[in-house]
């Protein structure tokens, strides 16, 4: 199960890499701007993110195999139209379809993981491996997008994942069983459209801000509409008996600075990877698969830091690895603030190098401490809300680095500085959150908000109805993830 696990999150980590790799040329292809690229990588992440939560909690209550068999099948439908899409306009809308089908994957596997890997030490390994599978699709997307680019076109970097969702359906019908959550939480629909809402608009902004003008009517009507989601999350969300996101769970200082640092680091590695490969291929002029080959060290560091991070995590190390980490992003990133059209290989490698043992460093840490602070029979929640943080900040990463750089030539040099900068002080950040959500006053608080969580009269199981629930059937015992198995 573990590795069916593995393999989910590896058709989505390699789809980040490849699709990378392939925007130089579905520019040209397709003749779309950079604003148009900008929203082909964020749709995606937007969408995802948007979703995420929905998808944990939907798994949660109709079962954690079939979410996860739908979600494969969409992702693998989005990939095939992708690759055929006729205009930019359209291709954006098939990564929507895609990225449907991914919001579906990351929050139940995290359940499966959860549910199968009781003992910490277990656990965050599990997620070491899970968190590496990352790293390692991502060192082979850009090799084999290159390939792919070169060879046949930049359709073919969507063609591939086809086969692998194909192969994951089969052998999740094979291997993982049914489960779900011992009591089924209610569909949140307020919730839903406010985060929908207050992603949207945020993401749109700091696209379209700078073609648009930021005092257009349209920017301000944007930001107007996410304030309001924002304000109206903060009213409506605590007043809802099961509601999409229990704003308690953040009185948790870890639980509130793993979502935090998640958001960051995952904005940093997206505007990070945006960069570069225009950088890479518009300016330097390098082929897709040398491109890709030159992004190699990054994916590699994150891989092997990964592992090397879950060991101190399993040993009870949570702060070395998020200040390591964190300080490693910003000396990755510092070291091409003075990025020229003539920058040697060797700076590059290092920094890329530097940059992905940051990301990886911090991944495992992240991910096992958002899981491991909420409720046992709401993983699936508790895995969607983490990976919304990484789906957003990757939105804004991507958003504000190419906002930035929205310009061609020795121009894109020159604007390239502020951008680097922009990601080294969010390595700086991480460092800064690392230390606080650590610290002997974040574990106090969150053993407070644990005991007071533990203590409130939970809801009663939703019905559809206004009526009292009737008893529910004798259940098989639950597992010690508090799913029961269909």
């Amino acid at each position: 199960m573990l590795a069916i696990c593995c393999l989910s999150v590896g058709v989505t980590g390699i789809n980040l890499t490849i699709v990378n790799v392939a925007l130089p040329s579905i520019g040209k292809d397709l003749h779309a701007s950079v604003s148009s690229l900008q929203w082909t990588v964020s749709a995606y992440s937007l969408v995802t993110a948007c979703l995420l939560l929905l998808s944990g909690a939907t798994a949660d209550r109709f079962g954690r195999k079939r979410i996860f068999q739908l979600g494969l099948a969409l992702f693998a439908l989005g990939s095939l139209l992708a690759g055929l899409a006729p205009g930019v306009g359209w291709l954006i809308a098939f990564v929507c379809v895609q990225a449907v089908g991914g919001s579906m994957l990351n929050p139940v596997a995290m359940s499966i993981i959860a549910g199968v890997f009781t003992d910490r030490a277990e656990r965050a390994r599990a997620i070491g491996v899970w968190g590496s599978v990352i790293g390692i699709t991502m060192a082979v997307g850009p090799v084999l997008g290159g390939l792919l680019v070169d060879g046949i076109g930049w359709r073919a970097v969507f063609w591939v994942s086809v086969p692998v969702g194909i192969v994951a359906l089969v052998l999740t019908q094979r291997y993982v069983p049914g489960s779900r959550a011992a009591r089924a939480r209610a569909f949140d629909l307020p919730g839903q459209v406010l985060v929908v809402a207050l992603f949207a608009s945020v993401v749109a902004t700091t696209i379209e801000g700078p073609g648009q003008g930021w005092t257009s009517p349209w920017i301000i009507a944007l930001v107007v509409l996410a304030v309001l989601a924002l304000a109206g999350t903060l009213v409506v969300e605590p007043r809802r008996p099961e509601p999409l996101i229990d704003l308690r769970w953040f009185r948790s200082p870890p639980f509130s600075g793993a979502n935090l640092i998640s958001l960051v680091m995952t904005a940093g590695l997206g505007g990070f990877l945006f960069v570069n490969t225009l950088y890479l291929q518009d300016i330097r002029g390098f082929s897709p698969l040398h491109a890709g080959l030159l992004i190699i060290p990054m994916a590699a560091g994150q891989a092997l830091a990964a592992n090397l991070s879950a060991r101190l995590l399993a040993h009870g190390a949570d702060r070395l690895p998020l200040v390591l980490g964190g300080a490693l992003l910003a000396t990755g990133a510092f070291l091409l603030v003075p990025l020229t059209t003539h920058t040697g290989t060797g700076c590059l490698l290092a920094a890329y190098a530097v940059f992905g043992l940051g990301a990886g460093t911090i991944a495992p840490v992240v991910n096992h401490t958002a899981v491991s602070g909420l409720p046992p029979d709401q993983v699936g929640v508790a895995g969607a809300l983490a990976a919304s943080a990484r789906q957003f900040g990757s939105s804004i990463g991507v958003a504000v680095t190419g906002s930035v750089v929205a310009v061609t030539g020795s121009g894109f040099v020159r604007s390239s500085h502020t951008p680097f900068g922009l990601l080294g002080a969010c390595g700086i950040v991480v460092v800064a959150l690392g230390v606080l959500s650590t610290s002997t006053w974040a574990e106090n608080t969150a053993a407070r908000n644990g005991r007071r969580l533990a203590a409130a009269p939970a809801p009663e199981p939703f019905t559809g109805t206004t009526a009292p629930a009737h008893p529910a059937p004798a259940q098989r015992p639950a597992d010690p993830s508090g799913a029961r198995h269909e």
